[in-house]
């Protein structure tokens, strides 16, 4: 059952919002330079990154020495937010996984990892609803082995309380595109009521977490459980409405804006666009209604997007994303960097 959290953990966020208080000791160092608005993220069991370029449909590996290999272009015509967006592996890694945004819609399409190549595209979802802002984008495997995917509302507020909707979801499929077995309504919904959600991560006790943009005044991160109701559009950040689930933590839109998420070493880390900053946010006390968010490299590196690490015993990767069109460029940018 889900955890209540009481109004003094939310102040407590928000007192946090600047900084911790103390010197940083989280210190990264360059991957790859030079990269244009990177998005999607994954990582092998080799210690490679796996990511998505936006604006440019390259999908690219990174290796641990930091070598740049080109897997494939991808066809996307997006504008906006819209583009070549998330990347997941599968779990025996033999297929790339690609949410990407065209005229007429977004998309979940597979393609074979052949050697240092993509095979042809597969299409694996398609239909959901495409615009300018609020595509979501994130796609994930789960601990289940299926795969979970997030989608906003397109600029459709109200379709995110409709169930026969795409839009404001977070939907879970089998690997081939199907409603994953145990759904709760037996289509592809795993939850509804979201805005633009596009950071999921499970910790270690099979929890999955999602950091989820706000409108004017509050960014959320959710504990999600299937078949909840997140609250948008009638719910911005807290809120007490009959039905609807409130966020665990809230922040304000200027210290936030998050966007990737994931769990290493007993917290999560959020990135955070506007806020120009990673959120540290430790969940082993939970249940107790202990957290207590911390904020590092505030305004260092500018925007920050993309995490993700192969587990506790492997570096963290975090990616800015300073190119596109809302950052102010620095030298070298956009950058994917390693925390080991």
């Amino acid at each position: 059952m889900r955890t209540a959290v009481s109004r003094a953990v939310l102040v407590l966020a928000l007192a946090l919002a600047g900084c911790s208080g103390e010197p940083d000791d989280l210190q990264p160092e360059d991957l790859v330079t030079g990269l244009t608005t990177p998005w999607g993220i994954d990582t092998f069991a080799d210690g490679s990154v796996l990511l998505t370029e936006r604006d440019t449909g390259r999908v690219l590996r990174l290796t641990p020495e930091g070598e740049v290999v080109e897997l494939g272009t991808v066809e996307e015509q997006g504008s906006g937010e819209g583009g070549l967006l998330g990347a997941a592996l599968s779990p025996d890694e033999a297929h790339v996984y690609l949410y990407v945004s065209t005229a007429s819609d977004n998309r979940v399409v597979r393609h074979a990892l052949e050697g240092d190549a993509l095979g042809p595209a597969e299409e694996i979802l398609t239909g959901i609803p495409v615009a300018t802002y609020h595509d979501g984008g994130q796609l994930r495997f789960g601990p289940d082995g299926m795969l979970y995917v997030s989608t906003g509302d397109a600029g459709d507020t109200m379709a995110a309380q409709d169930p026969d909707s795409l839009a404001g979801k977070i939907l879970r499929l089998t690997p081939d595109g199907e409603p994953a077995p145990g759904n709760p309504s037996g289509t592809a919904v795993w939850s509804l009521g979201h805005r633009n959600v596009q950071g999921l991560a499970w910790d270690t006790d099979g929890r999955l977490w999602a950091s989820e943009f706000g409108q004017n005044s509050w960014d959320e991160l959710n504990l999600i459980e299937p078949g909840n109701n997140y609250g948008w559009p009638p719910v911005e950040g807290e809120g007490d409405v009959s039905g609807m689930t409130p966020p665990v933590l809230v922040w304000p839109t200027s210290d936030a804006s998050p966007s990737g998420l994931t769990f290493w070493r007993g917290s999560l880390w959020m990135a955070a666009l506007r806020g120009e900053r990673l959120w540290e946010i430790p969940v082993t006390d939970q249940d107790t209604g202990q957290l207590e968010p911390v904020a590092h490299w505030v305004g260092e590196y500018g925007r920050l997007r993309a995490v993700a690490t192969a587990g506790d015993d492997a570096p963290l990767v975090v990616g800015t994303s300073n190119t596109d069109g809302r950052g102010d460029v620095r030298s070298d940018d956009d950058r994917v960097m390693r925390v080991d």
